[in-house]
C-alpha cells in the first residue's frame, strides 16, 4: 500500500495503539466533575466541594499536560493532520482549555472558596463547552479522515 494511501498515524503509540485517546479522557471527566461539584458548591455552600474542585483541577491539569503533549506530538509529526481544517480546530480549543483550566485552578488556589462562585462555575462550564466542541472536532478526525485508524491490508476479513 503506498503511503498516500494510507490512514494518518499517530506518531507517539505503543503496541500501534495511539496514546492522545488513552489520555483524553482523564482530563475530560476531571473537569467535568470540577463542574458537579461547582454546582454541588453552589447548591450547598460546604467547603468540602470546594477543595474537591482543587483537587479535580490539578489532576485534570496533570492528565491534560500528558494529552497535550501526546496530541502536539502527532500534530508535528504527521503532516496531513495539520492539513485538516478538524486538527487545528481540536488542536487550538484544546490548548485553550488547558489554559483556562490553569487559570481556573490558580484562581481556586489563591482565593479558596470564593473563588468558585461565580469565576470558578464560569470557567468551568466554559471548558467543558471547549470539550463539547473540540471532542466531536477529535471524532471528526478519527470517524471522516481516520486519524490513527489501523490500515487494512488486503485479504480476506
Amino acid at each position: 500500500m503506498a503511503a498516500s494511501d494510507r490512514n494518518p498515524r499517530s506518531t507517539v503509540q505503543v503496541a500501534g495503539h495511539p496514546i492522545h485517546p488513552m489520555l483524553i479522557p482523564f482530563p475530560v471527566v476531571l473537569v467535568v466533575s470540577t463542574l458537579f461539584c461547582d454546582l454541588a458548591f453552589w447548591r450547598t455552600g460546604s467547603g468540602s466541594w470546594a477543595t474537591a474542585t482543587l483537587w479535580l483541577l490539578g489532576g485534570a491539569l496533570f492528565f491534560g499536560v500528558f494529552a497535550a503533549l501526546a496530541g502536539l506530538a502527532d500534530f508535528i509529526g504527521e503532516p496531513r493532520i495539520r492539513e485538516l481544517t478538524d486538527a487545528w480546530y481540536h488542536f487550538v480549543g484544546n490548548a485553550v482549555a488547558l489554559l483556562l483550566t490553569l487559570a481556573n485552578f490558580y484562581l481556586r488556589y489563591v482565593n479558596g472558596p470564593s473563588a468558585v462562585m461565580p469565576e470558578g462555575l464560569i470557567l468551568s462550564l466554559i471548558v467543558v463547552g471547549i470539550f463539547l466542541f473540540t471532542g466531536w472536532k477529535g471524532w471528526e478526525m478519527v470517524y471522516r479522515h481516520r486519524v490513527g485508524v489501523a490500515d487494512r491490508e488486503a485479504g480476506p476479513l
